[in-house]
């Protein structure tokens, strides 16, 4: 970036307490945009694509959770009424939704981000072309979830006798009638955390399996020689400080993807809501407000909840896994 000139400097400086300094200081804002237009046009497009698709939705959002609004006519001002109505009124966003969204994010965010990081551990130690297959069997589940969701687990979890896992126990005997899966209230919402699960090994475990791999083997010598006596040393002490800024984009992603897993119940049930409520999730609980009744206002307030979940567990990660003073 270029440096201004002292006159420019000079009068940068006293021009906010002439009669014309708000005039003046746009014009030398602008001069100063001018001269570092390349800098500005590489930033552009991400620019754009952010205020496009993220913050103009997110204020939409906030502003629509302050209205009654059905798609139909005008948007009209309520204020607080939709919040009001969430905490108090809607029984089945804090007897269902609330309590089963917290399960599954205990489960699944802790669950598979400790996964991804012991995968990727286990993984750095093997050679080079068996690491290569290992990482890419891992990863391939969290782009085909979709198709495997149809083709694997809606087969594997059917309700009849002709299921896998059903013909699989009677024929071992441990139960004497096929067990409904994906409707029943008692085995749904474990269904879910297995699937997930079993396709959370996305970018944060690539991020993770990078930074172990990148860590500087000369650390590893220094540690024995100062005294670390094994793997399990080796990793508290070593590896995890090394790839803290991996483990912190594997926190964030964990928890996004957690908090936003809401269509695996409507895709395993095949129904929105999930059977007496089972595996409702926040993000089922929007959906069903916003497509099927459609209170977008209502919906939009229920969003702005979520948006401030993910962001205080976004905080809560970045309170582990973070730059420390000094560091």
């Amino acid at each position: 970036m270029k440096s201004e000139s002292p006159t420019v400097q000079r009068i940068w400086g006293t021009a906010r307490w002439k009669p014309g300094a708000s005039r003046l200081r746009l014009r030398l804002l602008a001069k100063r945009i001018w001269q570092d237009r390349v800098s500005y046009l590489m930033v552009a497009p991400y620019v754009i694509a952010f205020v496009t698709f993220i913050l103009l939705p997110v204020l939409g959002a906030i502003g629509l959770s302050f209205t009654f609004y059905n798609m139909i006519e005008t948007p009209r001002y309520v204020g607080l009424l939709n919040y009001i109505y969430l905490f108090t009124e809607d029984d089945v966003f804090m007897t269902h939704v609330l309590p089963n969204t917290f399960t599954f994010a205990v489960i699944v965010g802790p669950g598979g981000y400790l996964l991804a990081f012991l995968l990727a551990w286990l993984i750095a130690q093997l050679p080079h072309r068996v690491r290569t297959v290992f990482s890419l069997a891992l990863y391939t589940p969290s782009m085909a979830a979709a198709v495997a969701m149809s083709a694997i687990w809606l087969v594997l979890f059917s309700g009849d006798r002709v299921g896998y896992l059903n013909s699989f126990l009677l024929g071992l005997g441990i139960i004497t009638e096929p067990i409904n899966w994906l409707h029943s209230v008692q085995w749904l919402m474990p269904v879910m955390i297995i699937v997930t699960l079993w396709s959370s090994m996305g970018v944060g475990f690539l991020a993770m399996l990078a930074g172990i791999l990148n860590v500087d083997p000369q650390l590893y010598e220094a540690g024995r020689i100062d005294g670390v006596k094994n793997r399990l040393q080796e990793i508290y002490y070593i590896t995890i400080p090394s790839v803290k800024p991996q483990m912190l984009f594997g926190a964030v992603m964990a928890i996004v993807n957690t908090l936003q897993a809401g269509a695996i119940g409507v895709t395993l049930s095949g129904q929105n809501p999930t059977p007496n409520y089972a595996g409702q999730l926040i993000l089922n609980h929007i959906d069903d407000f916003a497509f099927q009744r459609f209170e977008m206002g209502y919906a939009a307030a229920v969003s702005v909840v979520l948006l401030i979940i993910v962001y205080l567990s976004s905080k809560l990660a970045w309170a582990f896994f973070g730059p420390k003073e000094g560091e």
